[in-house]
């Protein structure tokens, strides 16, 4: 019989984490290697340079860009506060008609033009610093650019998800995996959790949990057009996790109204109390990145006994369910009904390995390249 190999979304209860956490440019670091680190700990910073502000000296002194530099009262690397005086004209006898020119804006003389008479003030950097995200022990620092965490603990990937890195303790809504999150679920007192819901959630109690401050939502699926709904705009194809949103939400199966995976509900009701890390980045292209939820051991003293994930059967075969994880069916789950062996030309030019299945929502057999899919357990 044919077989072949894919991984599933990751969801266990013991796994080893590991976080590159890294400035936007080259800076500080902050820790050293070995160190213990919490989730608010700052393990590296960098000064992001400063706006530059153009004052038009000569137009507003009135004179040739060329005559600029001896009206100048400053020189570069002179700092200046707004409203300061940088160049005057000498006026009528040193009395009359006498025009100033002040600074726009706080900062450093960076440029000085003779060609276009204009002064260049360099604003003060904007400090930036980037925390640990989880608990862990640095095992690698980057020299200028930051570190890589290792840590221990729960660790369950999504499929789909939006809003950036956030902090807060679990709470379980949904008694069920089947059972959607509606508006009349979202109470004031879950204002500063991660709340787990089961198979929905629906456009209306995503709008009151944004309102009432919830941190995050874990849920199996959400309809598409709610989503876009509450966002304002059609997603599309980019890496997500940027949304200026005050919530972020991890799809666990995809859109609809799908029912969490039984593994990933029981795992987070377990977890319920804890407090989690959760991200909603996605990147379904090249250099796949998934939203996740991860509960960490807070000390070092916590042990590292671990799962020996290589035992965890990724092996398709018929009858395997499996989530298809690029258009035209992305998201949808599905159930392996053969593997061919002979390699097929997709529309790219490319000839590679397929397997048919037939989806779950309609009954249709389809045809999908064996590395668009994902094995889906629990």
């Amino acid at each position: 019989m044919a077989s072949g190999y894919t991984p599933g979304l990751t969801v266990s209860p013991r796994t080893t984490i590991v976080k590159t956490r890294r400035l936007p440019l080259k800076g500080e670091v902050l820790v050293g290697e070995n160190d213990w680190v919490s989730p608010e700990t700052a393990v590296a910073q960098a000064n992001l340079p400063g706006i530059m502000q153009t004052v038009k000296v000569a137009s507003r002194l009135g004179v040739d860009a060329s005559e600029v530099p001896e009206l100048l009262t400053i020189k570069i690397g002179d700092r200046v506060t707004k409203g300061d005086l940088i160049a005057r004209t000498k006026g009528l006898f040193g009395k009359f008609f006498i025009a100033d020119a002040k600074a726009s804006t706080s900062g450093v003389v960076e440029i000085i033009s003779p060609i276009s008479g204009n002064v260049g003030i360099r604003e003060a950097p904007t400090p930036v610093s980037i925390t640990a995200y989880i608990p862990g022990r640095i095992t690698q620092v980057l020299e200028g650019e930051g570190v890589q965490i290792t840590a221990h603990g729960a660790l369950i990937q999504g499929i789909f998800g939006i809003g950036g890195e956030r902090r807060a303790p679990i709470k379980m809504v949904s008694q069920s995996p089947d059972q959607p999150l509606t508006e009349a679920d979202i109470t004031p007192d879950l204002a500063g959790k991660v709340i787990v819901g089961g198979s929905n959630i629906s456009g209306a109690a995503l709008r009151k949990a944004a309102e009432l401050g919830i941190i995050g939502i874990v849920v199996g699926g959400i309809v598409d057009k709610d989503m876009v709904d509450y966002l304002g705009y059609d997603i599309g194809v980019a890496i997500t996790g940027h949304e200026n949103i005050p919530l972020t939400m991890v799809l666990t199966e995809g859109f609809g109204t799908i029912a969490m995976a039984n593994r990933t509900f029981n795992l987070l009701k377990s977890l319920e109390g804890r407090s989690a890390a959760i991200c909603g980045a996605t990147q379904i292209r090249a250099g796949v990145i998934r939203p996740e939820v991860i509960v960490a051991d807070e000390t070092p003293e916590a042990g590292i006994n671990q799962i020996d994930e290589a035992t965890l059967d990724f092996t398709l075969h018929p009858g395997v369910p499996i989530r298809i994880i690029r258009e035209p069916y992305f998201g949808a789950l599905a159930t392996v009904t053969e593997l061919p062996t002979q390699l097929v030309q997709v529309d790219s030019g490319t000839e590679v390995r397929v397997l048919r299945a037939k989806l779950a929502t309609t009954g249709e057999e389809v045809t999908v390249p064996r590395a668009n899919v994902e094995i889906v357990a629990g």
